[in-house]
């Protein structure tokens, strides 16, 4: 099975990556992994060695030759910093909209069997529905409403060219190779990288904001379930975790693994942000998905992450 991704060198696209070369329970699909990924927010060392890579962006033409013999695309490259696409609404629509459009293009006339891409829950953000089913479509972003013509763009190519999706809305993704370089880094990665270099944690608003974080191999679970398992064609999923915990809770528990504490600068809080995400993760269960990765274990492993990457320099 050939596999395309794009985004690849980002967070999920590269765990994602390593997962696909690695797990003994695709051993008979014999992957191959074809990776693009044009670098202005992924890293190119996050990338698998045995990933065939090709550094491009998806709002180029070329892409399309790259799809050819492709079984199957994960495409989860985007803009999606949501503080950035409030900032730049033209550049957001640009790569999330024009470049999921090219993205179905190369997919449809490659003959690509199925496309597996990223809507986001920030589609729920108007929504004051807990736990929230797929259906509380809500945008109120530039990021999120990007999001949602991509949806439309999707159920388009299914009506008239018969193409298969399924699309994932992914919750608070963490763990290893999380992105902590972007302006404002997931909140995790940035009070672990403080609190080791000894200084103060920033917290927007009183971080009584409450998320639902789910680990990034749970999630890679779930992608391995969109390849095998057909009942996944042209459905939609939440992928959260189920539970939710408040800014502060992150911040004492880091603080506890980590064994510092300082005190955290509490900055304005950022516009446009949903005061509390919970995903209704029932469709996906029924499938026989559970996330398995508790927040203390996911959080140990996202510490060792940060540790390496301060031991080698490149924090």
């Amino acid at each position: 099975m050939k596999v395309l991704i794009t985004g690849v060198a980002g967070f999920i696209g590269s765990n994602l990556a390593s997962r696909l070369l690695s797990d003994d329970t695709l051993s008979d699909l014999d992957i191959e992994v074809i990776g693009i990924d044009n670098l202005q927010y992924g890293l190119k060392e996050n990338i698998p060695r045995d990933v065939k890579f090709f550094k491009i962006d998806i709002r180029n033409g070329k892409i399309h030759k790259l799809f050819k013999g492709a079984d199957a695309v994960f495409h989860l490259a985007a803009k999606n910093c949501t503080s950035d696409c409030q900032k730049d609404p033209r550049e957001t629509a640009d790569i999330n909209i024009t470049g999921t459009i090219n993205v179905f293009e190369a997919a449809r006339w490659a003959g690509v069997r199925k496309i597996i891409y990223a809507e986001s829950s920030a589609l729920y953000e108007g929504s004051g529905l807990l736990p929230t089913p797929e259906s509380a479509v809500q945008p109120k972003s530039f990021y999120a409403v990007s999001k949602l013509a991509g949806m439309h763009f999707a159920e388009v190519y299914k009506r008239y060219y018969g193409m298969t999706f399924t699309a994932l809305r992914y919750f608070c993704v963490y763990g290893p190779i999380q992105d902590y370089r972007r302006t404002i880094p997931p909140v995790m990665s940035a009070f672990i990288i403080k609190l080791l270099k000894g200084e103060r944690p920033v917290i927007y608003g009183t971080g009584e904001k409450r998320r639902d974080f789910v680990y990034v191999d749970d999630v890679n679970d779930f992608h391995l379930f969109c390849l095998r398992d057909s009942r996944t064609d042209h459905e939609t999923y939440n992928l959260g975790s189920g539970e939710n915990h408040s800014v502060l809770e992150i911040y004492d528990k880091v603080s506890r693994i980590l064994g510092v504490r300082i005190e955290p600068e509490f900055k304005p809080d950022l516009p446009g942000e949903a005061q509390m995400t919970l995903a209704d993760i029932t469709k996906a269960s029924a499938l026989g998905w559970q996330p398995k990765t508790d927040i203390e274990t996911g959080l140990i492993h996202a510490v060792h992450y940060i540790k390496s990457e301060m031991a080698s320099g490149r924090i």
